[in-house]
């Protein structure tokens, strides 16, 4: 039997486990064993690319024009090395308050030093500019006891996944230094979804060069690999098209807030050179009004008035459906862009949604909201639009009302992305449709933030108190990690959803805020569809063991230069206070006092695990619910833990109640030493 004493030295000989948790990495990688050896890391380490000595340098400006396998792993290796060792943070919030020093390795030890890091690649690229399925970014990961790390991938994109994994193992020491304090490693790991994405609204809002940099750059750490440009709506139109100036002279905001064709190229590069494909999206036949200030003769509706009865938002305006000038106008506009985006990517976004009936009824080519007039001209308009696309050598990609709403037929190839829930994406893949999952009651990161529109003191006002957005509440990262995008799909169907996007529509968002706005909510989607939803066994992945990874995930986002929201407090983070921030609800059948006003045992019919709920006084047994009294006894307890024990350990009951540090290390510690067979 464990004596109290015994738990003490457990828990002193363990303390520096609590900030290294086994799955520290996010997003979590498939498999993952770590040990307790702590290793430094400076800048004498010998690294090789395929048996070649490879060439780094930390303070080397990017370069976006190399596009080789080796010279995008030399400037995947010189990033990671600054990550590690000018950019990682001294994680005193994930200590006891006050303890850091106590914590940290000691430097004046005998030091151990990474040596080696030898990368091997064994496959060869298809392409830069791969289709879904295209690109095998699997690796493996070791790092030795003796300071030797090992990288093996098929291709370059695997080795940058790997190297963003390795990264995540070290923190910067207090006194100077980076440690790790989890050699050996051993990683194996890949993706569950093949599109992992964010969409990134640039027409609402203007963002620069640099705020598009810095996403994909925070994108790459997350291990997310397309970046959805919506680059054109009614609002502004700042995508510069050399054969049609005339659109971003007069549709952008203002003079200096456009994308030139330079622009265009130097984002795609810098994005496939950290693993990131650029897709960008000129929203056709709708959401185009703004193109009447320089083409009127293709636009019908154009600020129509009340809006609400011609657009989903002001201003309106729309491509007109049955007007030949409308095909030239469209000929040279894709006929000028896509051939500056079909050498770094494969896909050309059409738009498609919210094409509104109405509208089309002031359209004088067709002058009627008639569905069966209007469905044989948006299968024409679809039709050419797409062979628009082909012809550049890019695969289309449309919003689901095409299909679904507007009743038209699309090519095979043809990927869909769907926004208005489950409903319609079981409807998508049950049609055949690879399809990407945005579903905005989860994934829309615009919402919750009050609306954009003014109102009246009239009945407007009244109707639209307390002026929520159409989409409210907002979707905290807690929501986004809980969806399933595969939920209630037969495994063929499931087959057919190749990933998803979250959507940071810009109607109340610019770059002053945008870090805060994507992340780290993206980052819930990163793990989701990296990791997958459930876990190895099967069971859905827990916020509770979730949000520890995350908020430490979320100081290196900061610690690069990424202004990521918290997750909470710094109190919740703390060592002492691991599970303080937790709230558990189970159905409790059964409870016992093994000593009064000291532990409270209970078996959940539900979960059929034991665990300690309260260190102290049981006041009420009433309708099989266990009752406790004493908050900040609760506060203490062990929370939302749970380890399987048949029978349960008395020496684990005897120990519980003296545990006064991060329970959830402490609990799994003791139950390993009483009963290892039976320990998770």
């Amino acid at each position: 039997m464990m004596s109290l004493a015994s738990c003490g030295r457990i828990l002193s000989s363990l303390f520096l486990l609590s900030i290294t948790p086994a799955l520290a990495i996010w997003p979590a990688p498939e498999k993952i064993s770590t040990g307790d050896k702590t290793l430094w890391i400076g800048k004498d380490i010998h690294i090789t690319y395929n048996g070649e000595r490879l060439p780094w340098n930390i303070n080397s400006p990017a370069n976006c024009n190399r596009f080789s396998s080796a010279e995008i792993v030399e400037g995947a290796v010189s990033r990671t090395m600054k990550a590690i060792l000018e950019d990682a943070f001294v994680p005193w919030m994930l200590y006891d308050r006050l303890a850091l020093e106590e914590t940290e390795p000691s430097t004046s030890a005998e030091k151990s030093f990474i040596t080696s890091i030898t990368i091997a690649q064994n496959g060869t690229e298809k392409s830069w500019k791969s289709l879904i399925g295209d690109v095998d970014e699997s690796y493996k990961l070791s790092v030795s006891g003796a300071g030797e790390v090992k990288i093996h991938a098929v291709s370059s994109i695997g080795v940058l996944r790997a190297l963003e994994s390795f990264s995540q193992l070290f923190f910067q020491h207090s006194e100077g230094g980076v440690y790790t304090t989890m050699a050996p490693v051993d990683i194996t790991d890949k993706p569950q979804y093949e599109h992992r994405g964010i969409l990134f609204d640039v027409s609402r809002s203007y963002f620069s060069v640099e705020s598009i940099y810095r996403t994909i750059d925070a994108m790459a750490w997350n291990k997310l690999n397309r970046l959805h440009i919506h680059a054109t709506d009614s609002q502004s139109w700042p995508l510069e098209i050399s054969a049609m100036p005339e659109l971003s002279d007069k549709g952008s905001y203002a003079k200096g807030k456009t994308y030139t064709p330079e622009d265009v190229e130097s984002i795609q590069k810098y994005a496939l050179q950290r693993g990131v494909q650029v897709i960008f999206e000129i929203d056709t036949p709708g959401h185009f009004g703004v193109a009447a200030l320089s083409h009127p003769e293709v636009v019908a509706a154009w600020q129509a008035a009340p809006w609400q009865s011609y657009c989903a938002q002001p201003p309106c305006g729309q491509l007109k459906l049955n007007e030949p000038k409308v095909d030239e106008f469209l000929d040279t506009l894709m006929d000028d862009f896509l051939p500056r985006t079909n050498a770094y990517s494969s896909y050309h976004h059409i738009g498609g949604d919210e094409v509104n009936f109405n509208a089309i009824a002031l359209d004088e080519t067709v002058g009627t909201n008639d569905p069966t007039v209007i469905q044989p001209l948006l299968q024409d308009f679809i039709d050419k639009h797409h062979d628009r696309v082909r012809k550049h050598g890019l695969t289309p990609i449309v919003w689901e009302e095409f299909p679904l709403h507007y009743n038209t037929t699309m090519g095979e190839d043809v990927v869909v992305q769907s926004w208005l829930g489950d409903e319609a994406v079981k409807d998508l893949v049950s049609r055949g449709f690879k399809t990407i999952v945005s579903n905005y009651n989860f994934w829309y990161l615009d919402c919750g933030r009050g609306h954009w529109l003014n109102f009246d003191n009239g009945p407007a006002f009244q109707t639209y108190y307390p002026f929520n957005d159409w989409c409210s509440p907002a979707k905290g990262w807690r929501l986004i990690y809980s969806y399933d995008p595969r939920a209630g799909l037969t495994e063929e169907e499931a087959k057919l959803v190749i990933g998803g996007e979250v959507a940071g529509w810009s109607e109340s968002i610019d770059e002053t805020i945008i870090d805060n706005i994507l992340w780290p909510r993206s980052s819930a989607l990163a793990e989701v569809l990296w990791s997958g939803r459930t876990d190895a066994a099967g069971q859905n992945r827990s916020q509770i063991d979730a949000a520890p990874r995350l908020s430490e995930f979320r100081e290196r986002m900061v610690a690069r230069g990424v202004l990521s929201a918290p997750i909470y407090m710094p109190f919740c983070t703390q060592g002492m206070n691991a599970t303080a921030c937790e709230l558990a609800m189970y159905p409790f059948t059964k409870c016992w006092t093994l000593k009064p006003r000291q532990t409270t045992v209970v078996v959940s019919k539900e979960e059929a695990q034991w665990r300690v709920v309260a260190g102290q006084d049981v006041r009420e047994l009433e309708a099989g619910r266990c009752r406790t009294c004493g908050s900040a006894d609760l506060a203490e307890a062990v929370q939302g833990r749970m380890a399987t024990l048949t029978p349960p350990s008395r020496a684990w009951w005897k120990c519980a109640p003296s545990l006064s540090w991060p329970r959830a290390v402490a609990v799994r510690l003791v139950i390993a030493e009483v009963m290892p067979n039976r320990a998770r």
